[in-house]
């Protein structure tokens, strides 16, 4: 049983304490649907994120099967299921793909048998069996709908809450759907309760909660619905409830709700399959969790055309821009010549200038490259993850209400990306090396371009984590890599001051430091030192270090930012 007792909510704006849901009382017996009505505004779906505990509500008491959520243990995530306004699942995924993902993540079973028998009891019950092979993408609104609840029946929830669901739906649709979460409701004495602006199919509910600035102010059967608002049809009693203030309606209710006191509902006893041995279903965990999101990222990674195109685009495309300004090598290092007797003051002084000269332009030739690729795969980075988890933030925040480890997670995310950083950098740098020949040991050049992908991308990674959209991720990734250059002294060298400040957060400085520093040791360093204007001593191994803490700070905060909820 579900019981609210003098529920409030408010929350403070601009200075003022402004109440959402105000002294909200009833109770819901098992195997009942209940529709949550009311007009815009008055605080419907407040009411159910503050049941799920979305939202924490400022007095009252929400007890659930005797324990109070708040003194006690909240909702176990096999309890209860949420299903959003609109469909959270991912158009590249079929229907028995999202079915059979919500089920492995969320249930712990014996066997892939268990598994199957699962999948195929869920379709069946919503009427999905024909669309199993479809991709989410094709379906219509009322299908998509219809998915998102089959999706919440993985765990066999106890209480099903519905935000919206029938909105926006033809009436052939909407009764479809209310006659679906009937049906659910009988099955196992599941509580469902379904957040409405519409009094469709209003006949299949148990009950009605009328609210009304939010305060209840009817709870009863949809029967006596039009007696008690004194109205011809349900359809007027939005313009009723404007005659009075909502005070009024709740006072009024007060007093005779006890002439309204809905009978019990007439349920199907289905046995019980949710619980085992008397027991909650146990979550999945850590690694079966693990496997099945990377599992999931790969088809959706493969099925994506255009993100497949754009990533191979960037690999193949971004090392040719690099070659294309050394196609044929940077060349041999030219030495200061030995003048002899024969060779004039002013010859000598030419010759030396000429060295000179082309000692500048081959070492700000090899800084310009590697420099080049730095830039390039910093973009790279912020092209990988900045969308990452920002666009896919309403299907994390959902699967994580339902029991999805966060740590899980991110590593799925920290493995799938490590994955495209080391195709990257490890292809700019053979092919780079390949038709330029850049001096110094490749191996370790290569290191210093995988760590200043894998930071940028760490660090994108932890801002798409923070954002609320994937737009405002993108815009900040591209402003965080459009200063890398100008704040990385490698094109006009920056005052003392401001470089000790910004240095130790531009990765690309100590990349491109840490690479020039490798070519101490060769002929090529000697041009170097003319054109580069920053010191450079023992800059390789601070290099790994720094590199190697951003992208450590880039996963610390993404995990933060994972641990926040962000369910708008």
């Amino acid at each position: 049983m579900l019981e609210l007792s003098n529920v409030c909510y408010s929350l403070t704006a601009e200075g003022e304490e402004i109440d959402l849901l105000k002294s909200i009382s009833f109770s819901v017996e098992p195997g009942s649907l209940v529709a949550i009505v009311g007009p815009s505004g008055c605080g419907k779906t407040t009411l159910l994120k503050t049941i799920a505990g979305f939202h924490e509500q400022t007095d009252g008491t929400i007890v659930w099967n005797g324990r109070c959520l708040m003194e006690e243990e909240d909702f176990e995530p096999t309890e209860v299921g949420y299903v959003p306004q609109f469909s959270i699942a991912y158009d590249l995924l079929t229907v028995e793909e999202s079915v059979r993902g919500a089920v492995q993540l969320r249930v712990r079973l014996s066997s892939r048998k268990a598994v199957d028998e699962r999948v195929e009891g869920i379709l069946e019950q919503t009427g999905m069996l024909e669309l199993r092979d479809l991709r989410v993408a094709v379906l219509s609104g009322g299908q998509k709908r219809r998915l998102g609840l089959a999706m919440e029946l993985a765990s066999n929830p106890r209480l099903l809450l519905c935000d919206e669901v029938t909105s926006g739906l033809d009436l052939q649709s909407e009764r479809e759907i209310v006659e679906l979460m009937h049906k659910v409701s009988r099955v196992g004495r599941r509580i469902v309760l379904n957040v409405t602006h519409s009094f469709g199919g209003i006949e299949l509910m148990d009950t009605v909660l009328v609210l009304y600035r939010g305060r209840v102010v009817y709870h009863g059967t949809p029967e006596m619905l039009p007696h008690y608002f004194s109205v011809e049809s349900v359809d007027r009693v939005y313009e009723r409830l404007r005659d009075h203030p909502a005070v009024d309606w709740h006072e009024f209710w007060r007093k005779h709700c006890e002439s309204y006191v809905p009978e019990q509902a007439d349920t199907m006893d289905v046995p019980e399959t949710r619980q085992v041995d008397g027991k909650l279903p146990e979550i999945p965990g850590f690694f079966r969790q693990l496997w099945v999101l990377l599992g999931r990222k790969r088809r959706l990674f493969t099925r994506d055309r255009g993100q497949l195109m754009l990533h191979l685009a960037l690999m193949l495309g971004f090392p040719l821009l690099v070659v294309i300004f050394a196609i044929d090598g940077v060349g041999q290092m030219p030495k200061s010549p030995l003048h002899g007797a024969e060779t004039s003051l002013l010859e000598a002084i030419e010759m030396e200038r000429q060295v000179i000269g082309e000692q500048m332009r081959i070492g700000g030739l090899i800084s310009g490259l590697v420099m080049f690729q730095i830039i390039l795969l910093t973009l790279t980075g912020a092209n990988n993850s900045a969308r990452e988890i920002a666009a896919e933030r309403l299907v994390y925040e959902k699967e994580k209400f339902a029991g999805l480890r966060p740590m899980s997670y991110l590593i799925s995310k920290v493995i799938f990306l490590g994955v495209l950083v080391l195709a990257q950098s490890m292809w700019m740098s053979v092919f780079v090396d390949r038709f330029c020949g850049l001096p110094g040991p490749l191996v370790e050049r290569t290191v210093l371009l995988v760590l200043v992908n894998g930071a940028m991308t760490g660090i994108c990674l932890g801002i798409s984590a923070l954002m609320r959209t994937a737009e405002q991720a993108s815009l900040m990734s591209i402003y965080l890599v459009g200063f890398q250059l100008p704040l990385s002294g490698a094109v006009l060298a920056l005052s003392d001051s401001l470089e000790h400040l910004t240095q130790p957060f531009i990765s690309a400085y100590w990349s491109w430091a840490g690479q020039l520093e490798l070519m101490k040791q060769t002929d090529f360093f000697v041009g170097i030192k003319r054109t580069v204007p920053t010191e450079l001593v023992d800059q390789s191994a601070v290099s790994v270090l720094v590199l190697s803490a951003h992208l450590a700070a880039g996963i610390v905060i993404a995990w933060f930012g994972l641990r926040r909820t962000q369910w708008h």
